[in-house]
């Protein structure tokens, strides 16, 4: 029986700044987080990640797809049996038609990031088949459309019955639409002349959005920059991406599929400072939670319970295997009953 293993965790926070779909709460979410993670669960700060895309930021810091693939990269590469990863991001979610010929309807979400390239859900699906056996591997996803990331069928958790109430007024979604990432980046494809004609080629036909847009992407980042939902056929097929097992990774989303997450400004119900509806939610829960230990459905139904109360449109999910259902959040303890109140954060 192996001792206990290294926690390790990569913490993404993207608000765009620059950008007239900005958001306000990201990077203060994965500040929070860090800090629960390192005072409350154990991890050591060297082994914590953060990439924003804070005003400043080193090139080396910031929230790009090539630095949050690197380093979940690394951290999948160097986990040994016991080890317990996790990777929160927040930031928009989008999704990605793709309808060829004799092929089936399907559609992808995706993360954006801060260079508005695309982590879609076979990214994260590759970087979990390749774990070590006896790694456990987290994703917390504060993000429109997180619900269906990483293609899992397993969901403990999921769509409501419950009506909730019309989303506040003090909250927008983590939402970008394909089309709206597709105009920025003809800007910046027509810059370096790369890519442009072929987006106006799409807008006008229709083509597959899934390739038309990887076509942009990989002439502005180049090939080995973008998604392997990107790449050509034949790479792919040496990859051997496959459907993940039940056992496989567990996801916590902020909502369903087809539902956005909000971002709360600040002096909203989150208080002096903006955050995600759903990352302050579950921060809220731990923290109310100190001495006890939440298991994954705990801290999910707790959460959902406490966004409704709040009038919030979104339903956070749990995908993963019956086994892990009941183990600790983060695997810390062994789970224990509490409660918490539902009219409370």
């Amino acid at each position: 029986m192996a001792g206990e293993g290294k926690k390790r965790a990569v913490l993404v926070g993207c608000n765009y700044p620059y950008a007239k779909f900005r958001l306000h709460g990201c990077i203060n979410d994965v500040v929070e987080m860090e800090k629960v993670l390192v005072d409350s669960f154990g991890f050591d700060a060297n082994n914590v990640k953060v990439l924003t895309d804070a005003p400043g930021s080193p090139f080396q810091n910031l929230s790009s797809f090539a630095n949050i693939m690197t380093a979940l990269t690394e951290m999948v590469a160097e986990a040994e049996e016991g080890d317990v990863l996790f990777f929160h991001f927040s930031g928009h979610g989008t999704t990605i038609s793709s309808l060829e010929p004799g092929q089936p309807y399907r559609e992808n979400e995706a993360i954006v990031t801060c260079d508005l390239n695309l982590i879609t859900d076979t990214d994260l699906r590759y970087l979990i088949q390749k774990l070590k056996p006896g790694t456990s591997f987290t994703i917390l996803s504060d993000s429109c459309h997180s619900g269906g990331l990483i293609d899992k069928d397993k969901e403990q958790i999921g769509p409501s019955t419950v009506k909730a109430l019309p989303n506040p007024v003090y909250g927008k979604p983590r939402g970008l639409s394909i089309g709206s990432i597709m105009q920025t980046l003809q800007s910046v494809a027509t810059t370096i002349g790369s890519g442009a004609s072929h987006l106006g080629e799409i807008a006008a036909t229709g083509a597959n959005i899934l390739q038309g847009i990887g076509s942009v992407l990989t002439g502005i980042h180049g090939q080995k920059g973008v998604s392997i939902e990107f790449q050509p056929q034949h790479e792919r097929g040496v990859l051997n991406i496959r459907s993940l097992r039940e056992e496989e990774g567990i996801l916590l989303s902020g909502c369903k599929a087809k539902e956005t997450s909000a971002d709360v400004m600040a002096g909203g119900v989150t208080g002096e400072k903006a955050h995600g509806a759903f990352t302050y939610a579950v921060l809220k829960a731990l923290e109310k939670s100190k001495g006890h230990t939440l298991s994954n459905k705990e801290l999910v139904s707790h959460v959902r319970k406490a966004l409704e109360g709040h009038g919030f449109e979104q339903h956070p999910c749990l995908y993963c295997s019956d086994e892990k259902v009941y183990a600790p959040f983060l695997a810390s303890q062994h789970p224990q009953k509490y409660n918490i109140h539902e009219d409370e954060w």
